[in-house]
C-alpha cells in the first residue's frame, strides 16, 4: 500500500488480502512495524496496582507514572476492606465458579448481589455478566429481534452497536446528544419496535447523554428507551445511582445497565429492571446462558465496593472536586476538551503522528494518559483520555498539568502556527 503510514487508521484493514482468512492483512503487518513506535504506547504492562500514582513498563524499564488511564473512579479496587473480602471469598469459595449461571456456577454470593443491586437501584431484580462489554452486547442482542430497530446515538460504545448487529435488527443512528436528530431517525421507522439507546456518560467525549430531551422525544414516538451507565454507576447522583439519577430521570428507563469495571474497581457487567424481563434475558442473551459465571472471589469484593461506595458519598465528592478542578486548570491553558463536563476529559490534538510523539514524550516525563485514535474517536479529534479519581491529590493534579503544558502547549501552538 503506497500511501504514508501516517495517514492511514484501521479501518484501512478491514478487506481480505488473501485466500487464507487465518491469515491478517498483509499490508496491516506492515503498517504496525512501520508504526511500532506508536504502538509501544498500547497494551502497557502495569507492574504496579491501579492507583492514581503507578509503575508502568516503558521501553524496557520500570516507569513511575501519575496514573490518568484508570478507571478506578473511586479507589476502590485497592481498598483494604474490599482486598479482606476477596480473600475471605477466595478461602471459602475457591477461585473459579466453573460453570456457566444457568447451570453450575451460581453461588450464594451471586444471589446476594443480584438482590442488592436490585435495592440499590430501585427494581425487582438484577443480573450479571462476567463482561462489561459482553453484558451490554447481550442484553441488546437478547432483547431486540430481526423485525425492530435499534436507534443508537452515534458515539454509543461498540458494545451496544455489536448487540443490535448480533440481533439483525434495523440500525438507525442520530447525531450525538441530538433530539432533533433522533425524531427524524424514529419517524423514518414508524410501525416498528423501537429501541432508543444511550449512556449516562459517553467514554471518549465525557459528556451526560442529554437524558431529559431523549426520553421526551423517544416517548412522543411510543418508543423505549435503554441507558448504559457504565462510567456513570456508583460516581454520580446523589446516592450514586449514574446519570438517570442525576437528571431525575430514573423512573422513566425500565431498564439500567452498568458494568462493575469503572467505579466498582472490578470487572463485569449487570442488568436491573423487572422480574419478568430479566427471566426472559437469562435465557436469550447468550454471554449470559455460555459463559462461565464471575468468580466467586470477584463477586464478594463487587458486595463490599457497592458497600462503601454506598456508605462514603465523600468518595464521590472528591472525585467531582477533582474533576472540576482539574477542568478549570486545562481550560486556562487553552486545551480543548470537547463538551466534557465529567471526570473522563479528552484533550484534543487532531493530529496522528503528533498525538503519538507526545504521548512518548509525556511518558518520559511521568504522566500517564491514554492515547485515542480513530475509529475510536473522529479523525479530526484524535485525543489524549485523561481520567481523574478521587484518589488523585492535589498534588498530582498540579504536577500532571505542569507537564501538559510544558510539553502539549508548545507543541499546540507550533501546530496552530504552521
Amino acid at each position: 500500500m503506497n500511501v504514508d503510514p501516517a495517514k492511514l487508521s484501521l479501518s484501512n484493514f478491514l478487506g481480505g488480502e488473501s485466500d487464507d482468512p487465518l491469515q491478517p492483512p498483509p499490508s496491516f503487518t506492515n503498517w504496525m512495524q512501520l508504526g511500532a513506535w506508536a504502538v509501544e504506547l498500547y497494551e502497557p504492562e502495569l507492574l504496579s496496582t491501579a492507583d492514581a500514582r503507578t509503575t508502568i513498563n516503558y521501553a524496557g524499564k520500570p516507569q513511575s507514572v501519575i496514573n490518568f488511564c484508570s478507571y478506578n473512579y473511586l479507589g476502590l479496587a485497592n481498598h483494604p476492606d474490599v482486598l479482606a473480602a476477596a480473600h475471605e471469598a477466595l478461602r471459602t469459595h475457591g477461585l473459579g465458579a466453573c460453570g456457566s449461571p444457568m447451570l453450575s456456577g451460581m453461588t450464594d454470593l451471586h444471589r446476594e448481589l443480584e438482590r442488592r443491586v436490585a435495592k440499590f437501584l430501585n427494581r425487582e431484580d438484577a443480573m450479571l455478566f462476567n463482561s462489561g462489554f459482553g453484558g451490554a452486547l447481550g442484553t441488546i442482542s437478547g432483547l431486540l429481534r430481526k423485525s425492530d430497530v435499534a436507534i443508537l446515538d452515534n458515539r454509543s460504545h461498540l458494545s451496544l452497536r455489536d448487540g443490535a448487529i448480533l440481533s439483525r435488527c434495523r440500525t438507525e443512528k442520530f447525531e450525538h446528544n441530538d433530539p432533533a436528530s433522533l425524531d427524524v431517525a424514529l419517524a423514518r421507522q414508524k410501525g416498528r419496535r423501537q429501541l432508543v439507546v444511550v449512556e449516562g456518560i459517553y467514554s471518549m467525549d465525557g459528556d451526560f447523554g442529554n437524558l431529559q430531551e431523549v426520553i421526551d422525544v423517544a416517548d412522543a414516538h411510543g418508543a423505549s428507551v435503554f441507558i448504559d451507565e457504565a462510567h456513570s454507576m456508583l460516581s454520580c447522583g446523589q446516592h450514586g445511582r449514574g446519570a438517570a439519577e442525576h437528571f431525575g430521570v430514573e423512573d422513566r428507563f425500565p431498564l439500567v445497565y452498568g458494568t462493575f469495571s469503572k467505579a466498582f474497581g472490578a470487572l463485569g457487567g449487570f442488568v436491573a429492571g423487572s422480574k419478568e424481563t430479566l427471566q426472559y434475558l437469562r435465557f436469550y442473551a447468550h454471554p449470559y446462558v455460555y459463559s462461565c459465571a464471575l468468580p466467586p472471589v470477584v463477586i464478594a469484593a463487587i458486595l463490599k465496593a457497592l458497600e462503601l461506595g454506598t456508605s462514603q458519598p465523600e468518595l464521590r465528592a472528591k472525585l467531582w472536586e477533582n474533576a472540576e478542578y482539574f477542568h478549570a486548570q486545562l481550560d486556562k491553558l487553552g486545551f480543548d476538551t470537547g463538551a466534557s463536563t465529567t471526570y473522563v476529559m479528552p484533550i484534543v490534538i487532531g493530529d496522528r503522528e503528533l498525538m503519538y510523539r507526545l504521548g512518548h514524550e509525556l511518558r518520559r516525563r511521568g504522566l500517564w494518559v491514554a492515547p485515542v485514535d480513530y475509529p475510536a474517536v473522529p479523525q479530526n479529534r484524535i485525543c489524549f483520555r485523561a481520567c481523574v479519581t478521587a484518589k488523585h491529590t492535589r498534588a498530582d493534579l498540579d504536577e500532571a498539568l505542569n507537564i501538559l503544558e510544558d510539553t502539549l502547549v508548545p507543541a499546540l501552538l507550533q501546530k496552530q502556527s504552521a
